[in-house]
């Protein structure tokens, strides 16, 4: 199990040592040079009743959306096809309320899942709450990722949200987990938190059994009418160390970059990528926040020499270096990274 201290020591190093502890973990267990490409696709826009303070979807800020009624399976067919043609490996389907709340509702997703699936994408959900027997069959239906983040720590939690419980949020987690989706689960960073909070986040992650398949890693977007609109936009030094801390912590997750990259400069993405980062969402929008455009997107990453990772190929790496790390005897592998940066050699 991981410590919270284990992580404040790793996150504390000299930048430089930092990063390179991530790039040694991230060499060893990821494609040094692979990038995941994902798209995420509103299905459902606005009018949720839960209270985050983060989000222009909810209902209880004044944010102008204009909601929008779960789209047909015809609907999300061109923007998943236009996903893959422009070259997305995962395409996310997200729906803001919080939970499905009708059959109808539901065999409409369960439609669409299994639409998605057969063009060859993988295919990754965020519907709020799930209860077992929904989760079983989005599985049944192709679903092979479900995203539902905790957000922040415990204890910053409810300082943000009140509609739903941290507990429940884990226990949807397991629900996923027990219908055998890969889980997708990461928070949020700029919300007024400390970077105790970010850490316990982390540290929550890190200690799941398993560990999330991915982990996606958002800076607030501070949208005006909601209770934040007022942050400021995240350090980001202090971002590229949570990165770089996730990664030592989380060596097979994928680390994905997701809200905020439209405020984040070239040189901050490179440094993401250094500490660790390997997935990014392609498209101008995320729901309903701005994104880099692609070619820009695909511009920086020629330009950093950075290619394509179909999440098969990442499986593949992640199987190969746990089956070497097991195969040495010693046992000592899957810790080393943390252990090490803990107590970095500095001559």
């Amino acid at each position: 199990m991981t410590t919270l201290e284990e992580l404040k020591e790793i996150y504390n190093l000299p930048l430089t040592t930092l990063i390179l502890r991530a790039q040694e973990v991230h060499h060893r267990t990821q494609d040094p040079a692979g990038v995941q490409l994902c798209t995420l696709k509103s299905i459902k826009t606005g009018k949720c009743s839960e209270d985050c303070k983060y989000c222009p979807q909810s209902a209880h800020n004044d944010t102008g959306l204009e909601p929008e009624k779960l789209l047909d399976t015809d609907r999300v067919m061109i923007d998943a096809r236009a996903a893959k043609a422009d070259g997305a490996t995962r395409f996310c389907m997200g729906a803001a309320w919080r939970k499905v709340y009708t059959d109808s509702q539901f065999q409409n997703i369960l439609e669409t899942v299994s639409a998605v699936k057969a063009l060859d994408l993988e295919v990754c959900c965020t519907l709020g709450m799930l209860d077992v027997n929904q989760a079983k069959a989005l599985k049944g239906a192709g679903c092979d990722v479900y995203n539902h983040n905790i957000d922040s720590s415990r204890e910053f939690y409810s300082k943000i949200i009140t509609t739903r419980t941290f507990d429940d949020r884990l226990n949807t987690i397991k629900n996923v987990r027990d219908a055998g989706m890969e889980v997708c689960c990461g928070g949020i960073l700029g919300m007024g938190e400390s970077v105790d909070d970010r850490l316990k986040m982390l540290l929550e992650l890190a200690n799941m059994d398993p560990q999330p398949d991915s982990v996606p890693i958002n800076a607030l977007v501070a949208v005006k009418g909601t209770p934040l609109e007022d942050q400021a936009f995240v350090d980001s030094f202090e971002f590229v160390r949570i990165i770089a801390t996730a990664r030592i912590a989380m060596p097979y997750s994928i680390v994905r970059l997701s809200a905020g990259r439209s405020q984040m400069s070239d040189e901050m993405h490179a440094l993401c990528y250094l500490a660790g980062a390997n997935s990014i969402f392609l498209g101008d929008r995320l729901l309903t926040t701005e994104n880099p455009r692609q070619h820009e997107d695909r511009k920086l990453l020629a330009r950093l020499g950075l290619h394509d990772l179909h999440p098969d190929t990442a499986r593949e790496i992640h199987a190969r270096s746990k089956e070497e790390s097991e195969g040495c005897g010693c046992g000592h592998h899957d810790d080393e990274p943390a252990e090490e940066a803990a107590q970095p050699v500095l001559s």
